[in-house]
């Protein structure tokens, strides 16, 4: 999967943000990730190479502002800049994944309608009361393509009251990394699995996290290997 990070730096909101990656990295680094910045790369799906061709091409998604949220209101004077060289690569898909969809109509493009086309756009929530808080406008918002992600999940959820396949294209689940990641237990990921199977709305299990419960046992999963091992549960629907 290609990356795009138009601007870096973001803002603990949430209890999923307690370890967020992005601090932990930058802090090895002296860095500090709550100023939020316009990246070196921020024109990267317009630049080209000697022959003309775009330099950023590829199949799969395009996984859009991993370093921030692409909603932040530092970022509002960029967006629509961002926006436009998302409208201009149709060839591309990009892969928008937001804690702050209350922000959404902030700068959105006048011919926006519906949705771009080439734009997926997933909302995270952690526990309950984010579920709570985010899906509901998020469920309101003109897309495309729209999924949940659960990641770091850090609690049992009921998201019946949000799982319409009219509107959801997946739901997605995965725990938490690194030598901090909190507990994710395997009756949480099939509890969702459930939920999403009885309203026909596809699932991934994305990865364990480090520490993963089943059966009673708390396991440590070595990073490498916890996409993996959420592949071997075979939990995934439809079936890869």
């Amino acid at each position: 999967m290609e990356m795009w990070s138009p601007w870096h730096g973001c803002h603990r909101i949430s209890p999923g943000c307690a370890n967020c990656y992005v601090y932990a990295r930058d802090a090895a680094y002296g860095k500090d990730s709550s100023v939020v910045e316009k990246t070196k790369s921020f024109d990267l799906p317009l630049r080209r190479d000697r022959q003309g061709n775009y330099k950023l091409r590829c199949n799969s998604p395009v996984f859009t502002c991993g370093t921030s949220d692409f909603f932040l209101p530092e970022a509002d004077p960029w967006r629509l800049e961002a926006w436009s060289m998302i409208k201009a690569r149709p060839d591309l898909t990009f892969a928008i994944i937001t804690k702050r969809p209350q922000r959404f109509y902030v700068n959105l493009p006048l011919d926006w309608g519906q949705g771009y086309p080439n734009v997926r756009l997933y909302c995270t929530v952690e526990n309950q009361a984010e579920a709570d808080r985010r899906l509901p406008v998020f469920l309101s918002l003109p897309l495309r393509y729209r999924a949940i992600n659960c990641e770091p999940l850090l609690e049992n959820l009921n998201l019946t009251a949000y799982l319409n396949p009219q509107l959801l294209k997946k739901v997605s689940v995965g725990g938490e990394s690194g030598p901090h990641g909190r507990d994710l237990s395997y009756q949480w990921v099939v509890a969702i699995r459930q939920q999403c199977l009885a309203y026909g709305i596809p699932f991934a299990f994305k990865q364990t996290g480090t520490h993963f419960i089943k059966n009673g046992r708390r396991y440590t999963i070595p990073r490498q290997l916890q996409h993996q091992q959420a592949i071997r549960a075979g939990l995934d629907y439809p079936k890869p």
